[in-house]
């Protein structure tokens, strides 16, 4: 299996006193938060190094004695060998067949924690347990098991665990070299609210006595007493102020993500807005909230898509966007004038994803991994079942690599698409979401005739039918990318904008794809007509103005 490194710059950032990658998000939907009763749980996979792609492993049987090689996800390092189970659970990506849904963002913490000795990683962590339990709760006792077993051999993480009745946020850390213990807690979201986490430790205080709803390391409190960490009451005690600190990267670079996600469903968020933007670390936000209605499934895929838009921290508004409002900017993090540091804003939405989900566990009815590649604000998720037997070409493990392009992958594909689109944002994004909101709500329909056929069929044909299925749909998906691809080109060659007869659906989606789709001159040769020339934006030309006006002023 490739391995991901999603917390590799971050890890490496934190390990050395900086803030550069910060990378992965978590949304967490509840069943009683959702329209349609089921849970939802996002993850983005960022990071400069990963490459998008579908991993999958297939329920194995395995003979006494088999055992299990870990591989660190962060540098490829073999980190051991451990029994293997007698029995494995299908997985694809961060779901397995019982609907169970793991994923994480790492946030690093008291660095003098980390075990260099460990045998388990989070990512190990996560996959291994995807393969040996089938509820939230196994899956907490089995990372648990794991790590204090074989030795955890990363920094603080957090993770999302979910099946189709519950979710839960743990927030681990090891115990130092020669150690082999996590100390740690789990706290279940209460049905109805949503939560979130993004590279910071959210969990602070925690009750003790409530086995049902929270679950913790019997020393997690005594450990940080060891340690010199703490020396107030059990009562006061807070996982993440005693493990994982708060700094202004903390706040601005990660909690931000969380606010922002937090204000688009519920009232009230914009007090904390000083606490977001790392002005106010006493302003915390609360571990959940209640939304104000109930959130439908592609409510939760374009929360995904945000850049702090409508906020002080809008990327498309101050100058770093650009003449065409590009919410991005690019690495490193934070830059530095005349002696003063300032920030670039790190928002959910960012260039350097490898592949974002959003996982749907449905009681009564198979799981779907959404599942999409790169930069979420331009590319779209596509339905995989939970209990599919294969992965797509488009999306295969071994079709390409970020040092191999190969034109079959739809990693590199989105790529093409989003990178010309940084061009010139304004316009282009603006016609691939037109694809993308057409693809997801068409996807969100289909499934539903899809769920009632598969619910006539026997366990081993539904497998099957899910399975082309999801595999027909990622590649449908493929070929409207291609198109889309094409029309851009055409359309934006050059920096000139190309007047059409119909929307861009009619190229892409209705695969009209032909030369009566754009204006032309008339002539009958093809020729282009009617060319727009749309310039830049108002601030950016100010900007140039201002910065060069004396020499490009025109004199009459």
């Amino acid at each position: 299996m490739k391995k991901i490194f999603c917390s590799l710059m971050l890890a490496t950032a934190t390990l050395f006193g900086g803030s550069e990658a910060l990378a992965c998000t978590n949304f967490i939907i509840t069943r009683g938060a959702s329209t349609d009763g089921s849970i939802l749980v996002t993850y983005a996979a960022d990071s400069h190094q990963l490459y998008g792609c579908l991993y999958k492993h297939n329920a194995t049987k395995y003979k006494a004695g088999t055992m299990l090689p870990v591989t660190e996800w962060d540098t490829g390092k073999s980190l051991g060998l451990i029994p293997q189970v007698a029995q494995t659970y299908s997985t694809v990506s961060n779901m397995n067949e019982h609907s169970l849904i793991i994923t994480e963002t790492t946030y690093g913490g008291r660095h003098e924690l980390y075990n260099p000795e460990g045998v388990m990683d989070y990512g190990s962590l996560i996959y291994i347990t995807l393969q040996r339990a089938k509820t939230a709760r196994e899956a907490i006792k089995t990372i648990v098991e794991l790590a204090n077993t074989y030795g955890y051999a990363s920094e603080g993480e957090s993770f999302s665990i979910a099946d189709t009745e519950e979710a839960w946020i743990m927030e681990l850390i090891g115990k130092g070299p020669g150690k082999k213990g996590i100390v740690w807690v789990a706290r279940r979201i209460p049905d109805g609210y949503i939560s979130a986490h993004a590279n910071q430790a959210r969990i602070t205080t925690f009750p003790k006595n409530d086995p049902e709803n929270c679950m913790y390391a019997p020393d997690v409190i005594s450990f940080a007493r060891e340690m010199g960490y703490y020396n107030g009451s059990d009562e006061e005690f807070s996982f993440s102020d005693t493990y994982a600190p708060l700094d202004f990267s903390g706040m601005r670079g990660c909690e931000a993500r969380v606010w922002a996600f937090f204000r688009t469903f519920a009232d009230g968020m914009d007090k904390y807005l000083d606490y977001a933007m790392g002005h106010n670390p006493k302003n915390r936000m609360p571990l959940w909230v209640k939304p104000n209605a109930k959130i439908s499934p592609k409510q939760v895929f374009d929360a995904m898509r945000d850049h702090y838009e409508g906020t002080p921290m809008d990327m498309t508004k101050d100058l770093g966007a650009g003449g065409h409002a590009l919410p991005y900017r690019w690495r490193p993090m934070t830059f530095a004038v005349d002696g003063k540091s300032y920030t670039n804003e790190r928002a959910t939405a960012t260039q350097q994803t490898g592949f974002w989900l959003v996982g749907q566990a449905r009681p009564g009815k198979t799981g779907i991994l959404w599942f999409g590649v790169d930069d979420a604000a331009t590319s779209c998720l596509t339905p995989i079942y939970c209990n599919t037997q294969e992965a797509p070409e488009c999306l295969a493990e071994d079709n390409g690599s970020m040092l191999d392009y190969t034109a079959s992958s739809a990693f590199w594909l989105f790529n093409r698409v989003t990178n010309f689109a940084y061009l010139r944002y304004d316009m282009i994004s603006a016609d691939i979401r037109k694809v993308v909101d057409f693809w997801e709500n068409s996807m969100l329909e289909a499934v539903k005739g899809i769920d009632n056929k598969a619910a006539t069929l026997s366990a081993k044909a539904q497998k099957k039918y899910l399975t082309q299925f999801s595999n027909n749909m990622a590649q449908e998906m493929f070929s409207n990318w291609s198109r889309l691809d094409k029309y851009l080109l055409i359309k934006y060659v050059d920096g000139n904008v190309k007047s059409e007869h119909a929307d861009v659906l009619k190229y892409v989606i209705g695969a009209g794809g032909d030369h009566t789709h754009f204006v032309d001159n008339g002539n009958g040769k093809q020729i282009p007509g009617k060319i727009q020339f749309p310039g830049y934006n108002e601030k950016w030309k100010r900007a140039v103005a201002k910065d060069n006006g004396d020499i490009l002023q025109v004199i009459k």
